[in-house]
């Protein structure tokens, strides 16, 4: 069960944002009508791309939850079944592999099996910090996703009392910042974010609240006038967003228009990418998507290598990738604002993952270091 306002939703939140409508006005805005016209089945699907039979296989024989919005399914390349996009959106028949997935993964993840008693909508990793989860359904369901037990799989089943979260969240003043997540919270009606936003503003001990979203990339058409308003302005609680954009392809006029319009209400927005085997994880691809990203005003901020979750083993990459990329397309090739920080995120927290390729070596009188180009300078060794 859904509570919003104290108010019981009993039908899916699609239904919901239908009903929604209906009610209150008499024309729909495009992204409502991307969200209820989701490619997901095989029918619409056959519009957009050219169906391999192993793609046919993988959707015939998945229960779990899978599409994206038809603007993100036209981004697709309709005859390359390795269009970075695709991989992204279509079921393969590898996801019913697992080697390395944790199985109960989110459980493990988010410490839900710990002693601390916290509502269904709070996972915790850190003491000042915290995620609060407040829908389950996304633009996109993704392959890789790594809460794909609770949005793709749905075998976790969770309760989303926002209320009942706010209320923890007010109750423990060790708390700084709230990340408000899903699912992908800005499928809510512009109302409800309104709603978790000034509540969130009202408790004293918060100092800053963030969005994860990827509906500036999957569907750029959510920020709208109505949602900037909510959104934007200035405050003393300041709102900052995160998306997740992994190649160069989902970049278009429409995102950077987003990205502008939440850039000018008062939202600053970062980059958390996804290193994804087959998809971002060669030089090229790596390299143009954080210039990109730069060029459209996206701050890029993680690279995360792919998490423990099941059924997710064809992305993984060998854990020294994510540095090797940054080390060999990104410093000395371009700003040092498009430089991430590659971690892996854990139930302890995100964990660096970057060796120290630039120290060479040290003795009592020098640091010996070397740059990107392999060329090497020195720096004095300085005694504690």
């Amino acid at each position: 069960m859904q509570q919003v306002h104290n108010q019981p939703v009993t039908q899916p939140l699609v239904e919901e944002v239908k009903r929604y409508h209906r009610i209150n006005t008499d024309t729909i805005e495009e992204w409502w009508y991307q969200i209820r016209n989701q490619v997901d089945t095989l029918e619409e699907l056959k519009k957009y791309i050219n169906v391999t039979p192993e793609e046919e296989e993988a959707i015939n024989n998945t229960t779990a939850k899978w599409g994206t919005t038809p603007y993100f399914a036209s981004l697709m390349d309709p005859e390359n079944p390795n269009c970075p996009i695709r991989k992204q959106v279509v079921p393969s028949m590898h996801e019913q592999q697992n080697r390395y997935g944790i199985e109960n993964y989110l459980v493990y993840k988010e410490n839900r099996a710990g002693d601390e008693d916290r509502p269904d909508t709070i996972a915790r990793q850190y003491h000042d910090r915290i995620a609060f989860t407040v829908v389950n359904i996304c633009g996109i369901y993704c392959r890789h996703c790594f809460r794909k037990e609770l949005v793709v799989d749905k075998s976790l089943q969770l309760r989303f009392d926002v209320d009942e979260g706010l209320e923890w969240i007010r109750e423990h003043t060790e708390l700084r910042e709230v990340l408000v997540t899903g699912g992908d919270p800005l499928l809510l009606p512009d109302d409800k974010i309104e709603y978790i936003v000034r509540k969130l503003r009202e408790i004293p001990h918060i100092e800053m609240i963030r969005f994860g979203s990827r509906l500036p990339v999957v569907l750029p058409h959510r920020i709208t006038k109505g949602l900037q308003r909510v959104l934007g302005g200035y405050h003393k609680v300041p709102i900052w967003l995160n998306t997740q954009c992994n190649h160069a392809r989902e970049i278009t006029e429409k995102t950077a228009q987003a990205v502008w319009d939440l850039l000018t209400c008062g939202v600053n927005v970062g980059n958390q990418a996804v290193l994804l085997k087959g998809i971002n994880d060669d030089k090229k691809s790596f390299q143009e998507l954080h210039q990109k990203l730069l060029n459209i005003r996206i701050r890029p901020y993680y690279v995360f290598y792919l998490e423990p979750a099941p059924g997710i083993d064809h992305f993984r990459t060998p854990v020294e990738k994510g540095a090797e990329l940054i080390r060999d397309t990104i410093r000395g090739h371009t700003s040092g604002l498009a430089q991430p920080m590659y971690v892996i995120a854990t139930n302890i927290g995100k964990i660096p993952l970057m060796p120290d390729y630039y120290i060479a070596g040290k003795d009592e009188e020098k640091y010996t270091l070397r740059n990107y180009r392999g060329e090497i300078t020195t720096i004095p060794n300085i005694p504690t």
